[in-house]
């Protein structure tokens, strides 16, 4: 059993395709495919079930693989601990954020996460801060940008604030809302939305407030993508609640009016709490060092599981 075994596995774990995992490791499938299968008769298990539909896990390989992802993560631990010893950050920095980050600017906090250690590697995943959290707390992401409604902390990470941000109405231009100065939740009843879906940490701020409000709304559009809601609120078909720094981002035509006593988005920054990697740890420094205009100076702490 050797490293290159298991990094093979993991992939194919992750992938559930072994031309996927042949791609993603630079092998042809077929050495791939080889090396695997010489691990299982070395363990005299199967690890995978293959068809000519789908590739999954055994009953054996669902319990390798979490240590096959342990011993692989020890090892590059190892190497950035030498590395960092010696003051050189190596590896690869897994960043996740929201696509409606606004506490900071991401690109040039890469930049400058990448002027400050040109040895390391970013990737960059984007999705929804339920997604990211659970990610870091696999192992799959070091460090996660996230949106929580305000009565939520982040559940099983450590985390610091970064920002608040209270919500605002956004209407097409034109809109009879459009020239109003401030509305209310119940102004809002019986108009279209266009909204983030419907489970998503994206889409809660807003249902929490309708909820709390007991106004019922008809979401009618979902989408991943603010630029699309945008969009659908520039064409005149929904309205929406978003925070106003990624309405500002957006070149929609549409119209932001203050919502009065409507809920409030807080950005926070995430990280393993068991202790992160150094490449994550130079990203905190960098993020601190760069920070923004809204962040909150202040201890980093550990958040206790969200409740409700």
């Amino acid at each position: 059993m050797d490293l290159q075994q298991l990094r093979y596995v993991v992939e194919v774990a992750s992938t559930s395709n072994f031309t996927r995992a042949a791609e993603r490791c630079f092998v042809t499938q077929s050495a791939l495919s080889h090396q695997i299968a010489a691990l299982e008769r070395e363990l005299g298990q199967r690890l995978f079930v293959r068809s000519s539909r789908s590739v999954r896990l055994t009953e054996a390989g669902e319990a390798f693989v979490p240590h096959a992802r342990a011993a692989l993560l020890a090892t590059e631990q190892a190497k950035e601990d030498a590395a960092a010893s010696a003051g050189e950050i190596v590896g690869t920095l897994r960043l996740g954020v929201i696509p409606t980050v606004t506490a900071v600017d991401v690109p040039p906090l890469l930049v400058a996460y990448r002027a400050a250690h040109p040895s390391a590697r970013v990737e960059l995943r984007v999705g929804n801060s339920d997604a990211l959290m659970a990610a870091i707390r696999a192992g799959e992401l070091d460090v996660g940008l996230l949106g929580l409604r305000e009565e939520v902390q982040p559940s099983g990470v450590a985390s610091r604030l970064l920002a608040s941000e209270g919500l605002v109405a956004v209407v097409p231009s034109g809109h009879a809302l459009a020239e109003s100065a401030s509305v209310r939740i119940s102004d809002l009843a019986d108009m279209t939305f266009a909204d983030f879906p419907a489970g998503t940490s994206g889409r809660a701020q807003s249902d929490a407030a309708f909820d709390g409000a007991h106004v019922a709304r008809d979401v009618a559009f979902e989408a991943d993508s603010a630029e699309l809601i945008l969009g659908l609120v520039a064409a005149g078909l929904a309205v929406t609640l978003l925070a106003p720094g990624v309405v500002a981002r957006s070149n929609a035509d549409v119209v932001t009016v203050d919502l009065r006593h409507g809920p409030v988005r807080d950005e926070y920054v995430a990280w393993d709490r068991t202790g992160p990697r150094s490449a994550a740890r130079a990203f905190l420094d960098v993020l601190a060092a760069v920070g923004s205009a809204q962040q909150e100076a202040g201890p980093e702490e550990t958040s206790e599981p969200a409740s409700g």
